[in-house]
């Protein structure tokens, strides 16, 4: 059983950002800041399936992609890695890229990242705040300026880069053409979708399912969460069990059952958890007021039952 609020470690960054308000106030003495990681407080517990991440991008990431669980295995790594993004911010004009214009052989993606023809190669969509971003493993994918995104993928150190924009760092050819899909985005973008009037599916992957939750003010709640689960305000305020929780903080659970206790100016979170399918009985509301209550046309939740707990996972990643 684990209910802790997580710790967070600064990433520094050439494409990263100063100015990280509202999302946090950590020191950064003008250095640029690309990414803070949720982390357990528990040093000495397993590593999570899970890594939870917040980006700030005020240049453009490189361009990159990310093997699946094959392929990362053939090479010696644990796992692949399966991504989803949730845009929290975005300048006029950002966008995000997932996938190629067009089908290319596994010579023609060979020769278009040695002569930097790549990068005029990628889909470009514009994305602005609330968006999701799904990159299942395989994707050629980049990450424009001018966003701030909370990121959930599966614990790996396994990012292969295509193109770096004239940044003095490796490209890793040989195993991003065997990692790539090379070619328009495999599978759509997903679709939100509400499961109760509090509970916004965002995604389901084969490796975790992405909530936004909203609850009134006031409000009070039960989350049993029986595999691992982080839970990220976006806005307002809650206590979670013992813990309070503001926006830009985190709190990780696993094998427990716990009371949320929202503010006086509700609660919007993201809940990211391990496995497949979103948890019928994940939520409890404790007021019989009809937030939480099945919307209509959807199948109704399932009674609050505590769930059980999955099995840890382990591998940590770093982003280009």
């Amino acid at each position: 059983m684990a209910i802790e609020h997580a710790c967070v470690r600064v990433v520094q960054k050439p494409w990263g950002n100063t100015d990280l308000l509202p999302w946090s106030e950590v020191q950064h003495d003008g250095a640029a800041i690309g990414e803070l990681w949720f982390q357990r407080a528990n040093m000495n517990a397993p590593d999570p399936a899970l890594l939870l991440k917040l980006l700030f991008t005020k240049e453009p990431l490189s361009i990159q992609v990310h093997p699946d669980d094959a392929f990362a295995q053939s090479i010696g790594l644990g796992n692949g890695k399966t991504e989803a993004w949730y845009i929290l911010s975005a300048a006029p004009d950002a966008k995000v890229a997932v996938g190629l214009t067009r089908q290319l052989t596994a010579a023609e993606l060979r020769c278009a990242i040695d002569d930097g023809s790549i990068a005029g190669l990628v889909q470009w969509r514009a994305v602005g705040k609330d968006d999701i971003v799904y990159v299942p493993a395989g994707t050629i994918h980049a990450i424009g300026p001018g966003l701030v995104l909370a990121e959930i993928q599966q614990r790996s150190d396994a990012t292969f880069r295509l193109f770096d924009h004239g940044r003095v760092r490796e490209l890793h050819v040989d195993n991003a053409v065997a990692a790539a899909f090379a070619g328009p985005a495999a599978e759509s973008q997903p679709a939100a979708k509400r499961l109760t009037d509090a509970r916004t599916l965002l995604v389901a992957s084969p490796y975790f399912v992405l909530e936004r939750i909203d609850f009134a003010p006031k409000s009070n709640w039960d989350i049993a969460a029986g595999q691992e689960t982080w839970l990220l305000v976006l806005e307002g305020h809650a206590q979670v069990g013992p813990m309070n929780a503001f926006v830009g903080e985190a709190i990780f659970l696993e094998a427990e059952t716990t009371s949320i206790q929202v503010g006086g100016d509700g609660l919007r979170a993201l809940l990211a958890y391990a496995g497949a399918d979103p948890v019928a009985g994940l939520l409890h509301n404790r007021d019989g007021q009809n937030v939480g209550f099945p919307v209509p046309g959807q199948p109704p939740i399932a009674p609050f039952q505590p769930a059980k707990a999955g099995p840890p996972a382990a591998k940590t990643e770093m982003r280009p």
